[in-house]
């Protein structure tokens, strides 16, 4: 078989769950593929960042001169892709428009891109620039689905919104989940802990946070807790980015937490395995892999019903509403203040997070290439 796939996301140098996705799977589907011709296809944006190909990966550099190379390789990447007698093409970042011969498959990580053009834009900054983007992913990905053959997508969660705003047929969607990487895992090793918790002076005792994942209702929760909780310990907030929200600012301010922006990957597996829990609200999640990083971790979590949650956790988390504080708040206190369920939670979560491996979503995505090919 010779299977295609686009991988420019490692080639300019992006960070987010898209690229973390690209490049885990696609290594590890190397490994398996032994029996296959691979065909990478990159740009020269930045240097490529998969060394070492087996013999049997081709990589391909398209040209990158401007901005708008990405637009003209997202429509005009298929005359290259022709030239290479593909079975499959692989999009893996939502859309990506393949040669009519070439059995198309795409992974639509959510359905954001594909609901009605006014509910995407109602729900982002309304500058030109974001405005432009948003309206230019959304027709990209609608027409895409029309020509896919099978789609991927991270949880049956996903899956279900997907049929639900798309007449694309559910038994052509294969929910792949994604996974943990190797390097989360508990840490023990005192030193190395220390060294992390004097370096960003964190307490002893604390409960870890996604600031960008809705905070203000874990800020409420905490106000509900006992005033002995809460003198002995501290929230700690981790954000990707520094535009958080207010509430966040107003907490550390008041000195019930304190904000770290962009913690090292190091840094970030370092609190996780210090964390007393760890609390994770969010208000929709296609996937929700911070819950996995967390339980690889040793972290107990505590966590909201929205989305692909519940699924992800699979009964190793304490649930509620995203907007429930009262509710959060006895999870936090049963957590902070009992031992054993404590216990029971990170025992839970460690066998929990072990059920999924980048190997494993490898090996169903090949199996589906296979699949496609021979339709």
């Amino acid at each position: 078989m010779r299977i295609g796939i686009d991988v420019r996301y490692l080639s300019h140098g992006l960070v987010g769950g898209v690229h973390t996705y690209i490049a885990h799977f696609v290594p590890a589907l190397i490994e398996l593929a032994g029996d296959h011709q691979v065909f990478l296809y990159a740009d020269t944006k930045r240097r490529f960042e998969l060394d070492s190909l087996p013999g049997n990966v081709t990589l391909r550099l398209l040209p990158y001169r401007n901005a708008l190379s990405s637009f003209y390789h997202d429509l005009f990447m298929w005359p290259q892709l022709e030239r290479d007698e593909l079975d499959v093409i692989h999009f893996p970042a939502n859309y990506g428009f393949g040669p009519r011969r070439t059995k198309t498959l795409i992974t639509l990580h959510d359905a954001i891109n594909i609901l009605p053009l006014p509910e995407i834009i109602r729900g982002h900054p309304k500058n030109l620039r974001t405005m432009v983007m948003m309206t230019y992913l959304h027709y990209c990905s609608t027409a895409a689905l029309r020509q896919a053959s099978l789609l991927f997508t991270v949880s049956e969660h996903a899956k279900r919104e997907i049929v639900r705003h798309s007449q694309f047929d559910p038994q052509k969607i294969i929910p792949v989940p994604h996974a943990p990487t190797a390097d989360f895992r508990r840490i023990e090793d005192k030193k190395t802990l220390t060294d992390v918790r004097i370096r960003h002076k964190i307490p002893q005792s604390f409960v870890l946070a996604d600031a960008l994942k809705n905070p203000a209702v874990l800020v409420r929760a905490w106000q509900l807790l006992s005033e002995s909780i809460r003198a002995s310990r501290k929230i700690v907030f981790f954000s990707r980015r520094p535009d958080v929200f207010p509430v966040v600012h107003e907490t550390v301010e008041r000195g019930d937490a304190q904000l770290l922006i962009r913690p090292s990957r190091e840094d970030l597996i370092a609190l996780y395995s210090m964390a007393e829990a760890f609390v994770f609200p969010s208000w929709i999640e296609g996937f929700g892999l911070p819950v996995l990083e967390a339980m690889r971790c040793g972290a107990p979590v505590i966590a909201s019903d929205r989305g692909s949650i519940p699924e992800v956790a699979g009964g190793a988390a304490l649930i509620s509403d995203a907007e429930d504080a009262g509710t959060l708040a006895r999870h936090i206190e049963q957590v902070l203040c009992d031992p054993g369920e404590a216990g029971r939670l990170r025992e839970l979560g460690l066998a929990r997070a072990a059920q999924f491996s980048w190997r494993n979503t490898a090996r169903k995505i090949l199996e589906s290439y296979q699949q496609a090919a021979t339709r």
